[in-house]
């Protein structure tokens, strides 16, 4: 019998669409539980650590974004077909993932004063450069970050792209070709493109 899932966080992409993305691309139900902010003071402290997301499997509940992330490519068989394919794909998660989320999302989000958003900014460009620019060392040429099919990894970099191409800065991609060739691909990928075109419409958050 197929596990469970259930998934809750934000209605916004941030932190918790990694996950929707992954159980979308492997094709496998949950449910997705999506928390008003007005709602979370008192559903807070119910919570394993006070934080979302998390994701009920069988009665067990697991925390950590990019943990969950990681339980669900190996349970939908997207994390790698080799051991190296694994430690690739995983490296590249690292490189991506912090600390350019927390700044992009602090700038975005929790920034009014636009002298400091300017300073930040500046910060920011220097750190998407920087990683980019390495990601596009190390990709694959073909449309994937690792090997010859989608891998977990290639998601992780798509939502984090995606926010930096529709929210941050459109034409980001342009200077780094091969990730823009992973960008396509996984956005032409029908369960993803399926995904996008119906998931409930949330903030465009990192």
């Amino acid at each position: 019998m197929a596990p469970m899932y259930k998934l809750t966080y934000f209605n916004v992409r941030a932190r918790g669409e990694p996950t929707r993305l992954l159980f979308a691309a492997g094709g496998v139900e949950y449910e997705d539980v999506r928390v008003a902010f007005e709602e979370w003071p008192p559903i807070k402290p119910t919570t394993p650590t006070g934080a979302l997301p998390i994701l009920e499997v069988d009665g067990v509940t697991l925390i950590q974004s990019m943990s969950i992330a990681r339980f669900v490519a190996r349970e939908t068989g997207l994390d790698g077909k080799t051991k190296l394919e694994k430690a690739q794909a995983d490296a590249f998660v690292d490189e991506l993932q912090e600390p350019l989320v927390e700044k992009i999302s602090v700038m975005l989000d929790f920034t009014p004063d636009e002298k400091e958003k300017e300073e930040k900014a500046k910060e920011v460009d220097q750190l998407i450069a920087e990683k980019l620019g390495k990601c596009e060392k190390l990709s694959g040429s073909d449309g994937h970050l690792v090997g010859n099919s989608l891998l977990w990894c290639d998601l992780v970099f798509f939502n984090l792209a995606q926010t930096i191409e529709e929210v941050y800065k459109p034409g980001t991609l342009q200077n780094y070709p091969k990730l823009a060739k992973v960008y396509a691909t996984v956005k032409a990928n029908p369960r993803i493109a399926k995904w996008i075109a119906e998931r409930p419409a949330g903030q465009a958050r990192v």
